[in-house]
């Protein structure tokens, strides 16, 4: 492929750009579709045929946009105002900012994708062990919700980071090798670059993070001494003696469910159905979906959920472990509220934008629906409960969305500051800053007399870098997109929100489609937050949620 020289007139550069891009999408499309084929393979059986398939596939695909030749005919043309059409300039914008991303030497490139690879396999197959035997990661979250004993909580919470001593070494040397690629091609460090080159501003972004902490503090302390003090009373400890088995789950990335446990609702029942019912009813069909997804565990499977397009077209895939109770009927809604995102893009966009706008905005499509298992009318429709059991219940339902969101942003803003700097200086002392972070934002003890790599437990930094940012903005955007289909939408007041139309009413897919899902990646983060809701992404409707648990 030649960049093909571009005309001195307008025209000539137009046309210019749109023969490169059409040359371009016919040697990366089929690269991606067999890429995305054999990551799915990977991911589903574990199989190391299909790891070594698809890190071929992702270093040939990198190796291309390493090409200096195209980069230096996008960057003329980004600096020179681009073309002048707006679908062929935010390609330029994308594929510029790819393939500078990738200006390094292909042998970095082929060592960084082995890596990756690597450490993507060993959490996928890995399985902790707890008493001398093998456990999967669902009967690890099972005994830190449901065990009073401390002594096995702290077994199991305790081998849900043995992983993290595996995967450290080469993880840390990943680091540095992203690092290294990013001071090549000019930037501070892997974490800065990463920010760029996806649209975000980081001095902005930790300002805002730090705008929610303060905002966030007084709820969090009413929180945490409230929350203290049931636990203590559950696990006969004092307050001072709990640690971190003493939360529901590896991470405290969810709300311990002290008042009020759904689990309950989805005991023995499968939760497929509920799912599909609960999309068609708001004019978004699954049903193409789930036939495609794979749901249940078996043996070398990736433990945790996700979702990929693997053809920017139809063939959309869903991956989980199910077991019926709250948190994967909330992950299922979550997952498929990216799944509905892919599916509803236009198909007339060109390739490079068949897209979402930004991980953040799919992110906020998930959460809008991940939310709804701990609301009391969707509850009621989906999940059978009785109306009466909902409304005396729906005091502690509220405050339960409330305790998650609160738990949800204070886990990201641990997330957030530990990536940054961890690719700010890995040579530090990675172990006490994690827990340094954790008693900051989290206000959990560290265990006494603990040195291991906790924080090389969480899979985001080895297969997911520079990502979880993407969580807490996607909040932030899932409250602005709630309050604009209650108040607007749906013609609610804030006094008496129509939920029951929420979860049941086409308009709410309609609106989805056509503001949010079809335009894909034509307009960049900022612009689709703004057309979707009226207004700039901003705090105001995620904290509102913290107050009042809506």
């Amino acid at each position: 492929m030649n960049p093909h020289d571009a005309g001195a007139t307008a025209t000539g550069q137009r046309e210019a750009l749109g023969r490169f891009v059409r040359d371009l999408v016919a040697e990366i499309e089929p690269l991606h579709l067999q890429h995305n084929q054999a990551v799915w393979l990977a991911n589903v059986t574990g199989d190391a045929a299909h790891e070594r398939e698809a890190a071929r596939l992702d270093a040939r695909i990198r190796t291309l946009f390493s090409r200096p030749e195209p980069y230096a005919f996008l960057r003329g043309l980004r600096g020179a105002g681009g073309v002048g059409e707006p679908l062929l300039d935010r390609q330029l914008a994308l594929l510029a900012d790819a393939f500078r991303a990738h200006q390094i030497p292909s042998e970095l490139i082929e060592r960084t994708v082995r890596l990756e690879k690597g450490l993507e396999s060993r959490f996928n197959t890995f399985r902790a062990e707890v008493d001398g035997a093998r456990v999967t990661d669902n009967a690890l979250r099972e005994v830190l919700r449901e065990s009073d004993d401390s002594a096995r909580r702290r077994r199991a919470w305790e081998a849900s980071k043995q992983v993290g001593a595996g995967v450290e070494g080469d993880l840390l040397e990943l680091v540095r090798l992203r690092n290294q690629a990013a001071r090549t091609i000019g930037f501070d460090n892997y974490y800065s670059m990463m920010l760029v080159l996806d649209e975000l501003d980081e001095a902005e972004l930790f300002g805002l993070l730090d705008e929610l902490e303060r905002g966030t503090r007084p709820l969090w302390e009413r929180y945490r001494h409230d929350l203290d003090a049931r636990l203590a009373r559950r696990f006969g400890v004092a307050t001072d003696g709990l640690r971190p088995w003493h939360m529901s789950d590896p991470f405290f990335q969810e709300a311990p469910a002290v008042d009020v446990s759904l689990d309950a609702a989805f005991a023995g029942r499968p939760l497929e159905p509920i799912t599909e019912r609960f999309f068609a009813a708001i004019g978004l069909e699954v049903g193409d979906l789930l036939a495609r997804a794979d749901l249940y565990e078996k043996p070398g499977k990736c433990q945790h959920a996700f979702c990929m397009s693997l053809d920017r077209g139809d063939d959309i895939r869903v991956l989980c472990n199910l077991q019926p109770n709250e948190y994967w009927m909330s992950t299922m809604l979550h997952e498929f509220g990216h799944a509905v995102y892919d599916k509803f893009i236009d198909r007339e966009l060109p390739w490079v934008l068949r897209t979402p706008a930004h991980t953040l905005v799919t992110e906020a499509s998930a959460m809008l629906f991940g939310r709804l298992t701990k609301n009391a009318a969707w509850l009621t429709r989906y999940a059978g409960m009785d109306e009466g059991e909902a409304l005396r219940m729906e005091q502690a339902i509220r405050r339960a969305i409330r305790e998650q969101l609160l738990v949800q942003t204070r886990w990201c803003l641990v997330m957030c500051h530990m990536e940054r700097a961890l690719y700010r200086d890995p040579e530090q002392d990675l172990n006490r800053l994690w827990w340094d972070l954790v008693e900051r934002f989290q206000w959990v003890r560290r265990p006494e007399e603990r040195d291991q790599p906790d924080w090389a437990s969480k899979i985001h930094f080895s297969v997911a870098p520079v990502y979880y940012q993407n969580y807490l903005l996607g909040e932030m955007l899932a409250s602005q997109l709630q309050r604009h289909l209650l108040k607007e939408v749906l013609g609610g007041r804030a006094e008496h929100p129509p939920w029951d139309r929420f979860v049941a009413d086409p308009a709410v897919g309609d609106y989805l489609r056509a503001r949010l899902y079809h335009g894909g990646r034509a307009h960049d983060w900022r612009e689709t937050s703004r057309l979707a809701t009226g207004e700039r992404l901003g705090p105001a409707a995620f904290v509102s949620d913290l107050a009042d648990g809506r």
